[in-house]
């Protein structure tokens, strides 16, 4: 397993990371043991770093991270969580100290710790973004001892270029994959100036770019695959990447003739996000002890040659770009 440098944080931490969603909830039925051996394969293979969020299973997600590494012991991994979206309704002004002390509070029981290694925003309203007293209340948790780092997950490009004016944000999780690449263009560049963290999440566009999703394939009711398809729910961006299910399909047909022999096709699409040294690390979810350990090798995929990245802009170009590229 390879390392980065995770922004101001200053953490070294695997560029393979293990994005906790999945086993908290939304993904269909993953039962607690499954989530706790996903983890631990993780572990094993190297990953030392977990995104979290407290709305993940209602706090299910960040329960079985603390479980894990407090019968483990050792060394700990960088743990990061979320904030705000427990807000009902999940508005501007629910943005205020006292509320994100509560929820920091919570995640501090939760995960059974005295510090947060880091807070991430969670996809707040774009007005958020506007209040510089929300970043000022962060401050203020951070001098507390409460937080260690703070930073914003954001929905698109433009939130993500306001969120590093201020100079707090340590780093910023954003969707970036085959079928998500307007990060690369601008934002990149901006957040490696002032050295903030990159953390990739959806980087196999909830399954798609792991090439096993067809045309029949059937999701659970819980699954945010089924229930959130048109963004019923939460930003449509989140599920599928914000792809219509039929074009995406297509592409994946495309993409698949140029893995490589011996490497999966997910393996392939993290090692795509990884040939851009301005992300820190990738956080794609596991449902089982073989997806995290899958998961985690592609830390070891050799460098994807220049023609095969044209091939993969030239898929983007052709199929995908209408549909997202101006959107997030």
């Amino acid at each position: 397993m390879k390392n980065r440098i995770l922004g101001r944080t200053g953490a070294t931490i695997s560029e393979i990371g293990f994005g906790a969603w999945q086993i908290g909830g939304s993904w269909g039925d993953i039962s607690e043991d499954d989530g706790k051996r996903a983890l631990n394969a993780a572990l094993d293979a190297g990953v030392t770093f977990v995104d979290t969020a407290d709305v993940y299973g209602d706090g299910r997600s960040e329960k079985i991270i603390a479980a894990v590494l407090k019968e483990r012991g050792g060394d700990k991994p960088f743990v990061a969580t979320k904030a705000g979206r427990r807000l009902n309704p999940h508005v501007a002004d629910g943005y205020t100290g006292a509320n994100i002390e509560a929820f920091i509070d919570r995640s501090l029981a939760n995960l059974g710790v005295e510090t947060l290694d880091l807070v991430q925003l969670h996809c707040p309203p774009t007005e958020v973004f506007y209040r510089p007293e929300v970043f000022g209340a962060l401050d203020d948790l951070t001098v507390k001892g409460k937080i260690r780092n703070y930073g914003v997950s954001v929905s698109n490009v433009e939130e993500a270029l306001k969120a590093i004016e201020y100079p707090g944000v340590a780093t910023i999780q954003i969707i970036y994959n085959i079928f998500r690449q307007r990060p690369h263009d601008l934002f990149f560049e901006q957040a490696q100036k002032k050295n903030v963290g990159i953390i990739v999440r959806v980087p196999l566009a909830s399954g798609l770019l792991s090439g096993k999703i067809t045309a029949d394939t059937k999701f659970a009711d819980d699954d945010h695959r089924k229930f959130n398809r048109h963004g019923e729910f939460f930003d449509v961006g989140e599920t599928f990447a914000g792809v219509p299910l039929d074009v995406a399909l297509e592409a994946v047909e495309q993409v698949r003739p140029l893995v490589p022999q011996g490497v999966s096709m997910a393996q392939f699409a993290l090692a795509w996000i990884l040939e851009s040294k301005a992300v820190s690390v990738i956080i794609p979810g596991a449902r089982n002890e073989a997806q995290a350990q899958a998961n985690a090798a592609a830390s070891d995929v050799a460098a994807i040659p220049k023609e095969t990245l044209a091939q993969l802009a030239d898929v983007y170009e052709r199929l995908i770009k209408v549909h997202v590229h101006q959107k997030w």
